[in-house]
């Protein structure tokens, strides 16, 4: 390829990869881990009637927030949720949806929204520019029954909505994928609409805020801070309620993972925004005056692991199937572009880094950090 042709042609986004993505998902605990950091924070809440609000700033196919929502009914079991998700990926959207047939048989007082909104727009659940609002695509959609049974068939029986409402067109900017419309699905169970009733998201601006917003991998690992957290964690941010908490999670590059992308590409740098400075970008795009507070947290609370799967025996004679895997856990950590990938596998040097690092650290394992934002009183 030549110089040119980079720069004309947008490279697959490395959340856009499917194969990638539902390799990693499977082969690792990450979003398990992610999940249990984001549990923690839950008896820290303090919801206010009519409901506990959640929002997912980038659901992914939904396994995070399904973890979420477990944990979230055993401990509050007779509020109800309003769960509002971001996501612009017609195929997540899908997964997702079928994660959901189980959340609202346990917790039938649950209203779920999932929109393909822009983060400055999608907490509000409402499109930014004027010209955009008429065009909003809404579904409401009651589900019939009270079995996960019953709420699944009619789950799998969106797909001409989510197709409907989720096309997409390329950022003539960035190659990024942009909605054509802006659109949401809001899903509640029939049974319950009368009790819904104040939970159910009116067709305006929802302003009343969160009080819990998940930031779990949210940005590209290269964007600089301050376009970080001006596109995203400052926008999510003044979405929380009082005494609302903001999770925010990201990669460090501190782990073998990252020992097997120096080998392959001694230069490269994937993760150059540690949580201290988003921590202190955020504080200066909020002001001195915002009632919005960084929570720094100590090192070993920050920090937390999560691993690749494997059996005993493949770390003593490591598999060509567990080699794949491991690399195809680094590069997506990393964020390399398909391109480099596809350059990189042109002979057997990835596989014998990747099997050094793995025998040496017996296995595979990331890090991850967080912190949280809260809105105080």
């Amino acid at each position: 390829m030549t110089q040119g042709s980079k720069k004309s042609e947008q490279p697959v986004r490395f959340f856009d990869s499917r194969e990638k993505y539902l390799l990693f998902v499977t082969t690792t605990d990450e979003k398990w881990s992610i999940a249990q950091r984001i549990n923690e924070e839950l008896d820290k809440l303090n919801p206010k009637p009519p409901a506990l609000k959640l929002f997912d700033a980038g659901m992914g196919d939904a396994t995070v927030l399904s973890h979420v929502l477990r944990a979230m009914h055993d401990s509050y079991p007779e509020i109800p949720f309003l769960v509002a998700a971001k996501e612009i990926s017609i195929e997540d959207v899908r997964l997702g949806l079928e994660k959901m047939a189980d959340r609202f048989a346990e917790h039938p007082q649950m209203v779920l929204v999932i929109t393909n909104m822009r983060y400055a727009e999608a907490a509000r659940l409402y499109p930014q520019k004027p010209e955009e609002q008429p065009n909003l695509k809404r579904w409401d959609i009651a589900l019939e029954g009270t079995t996960a049974k019953h709420f699944d068939s009619q789950l799998r029986d969106l797909t001409d909505i989510v197709h409907e409402g989720w096309q997409t067109k390329p950022s003539p900017k960035t190659g990024n994928p942009l909605y054509v419309n802006p659109a949401m699905i809001v899903l509640y169970r029939q049974d319950q609409k009368f009790v819904l009733d104040s939970v159910i998201p009116a067709a305006e601006p929802f302003d009343t805020g969160y009080d819990m917003i998940i930031c779990a991998q949210p940005y590209r690992s290269r964007t600089v801070a301050e376009k970080k957290v001006k596109t995203v964690l400052a926008p999510m941010a003044n979405s929380l309620a009082v005494d609302g908490r903001m999770i925010v999670v990201q990669s460090t590059g501190y782990d073998p993972g990252m020992e097997i992308i120096r080998k392959i590409w001694p230069d490269e740098t994937p993760f150059p925004t540690p949580r201290h400075d988003i921590i202190e970008a955020l504080r200066k795009e909020l002001g001195d005056d915002s009632d919005l507070h960084c929570c720094m947290t100590a090192e070993e609370n920050a920090l937390f692991k999560y691993r690749l799967h494997s059996l005993p025996e493949e770390m003593t004679n490591i598999g060509t199937s567990a080699l794949l895997a491991a690399w195809n856990a680094a590069v997506y950590v990393a964020q390399m572009s398909d391109a480099q990938i596809d350059q990189a596998m042109l002979d057997n040097s990835y596989i014998e880094a990747t099997r050094e690092v793995v025998r040496r650290h017996g296995g595979l394992w990331f890090l991850n950090e967080s912190f949280v934002v809260a809105r105080e009183q």
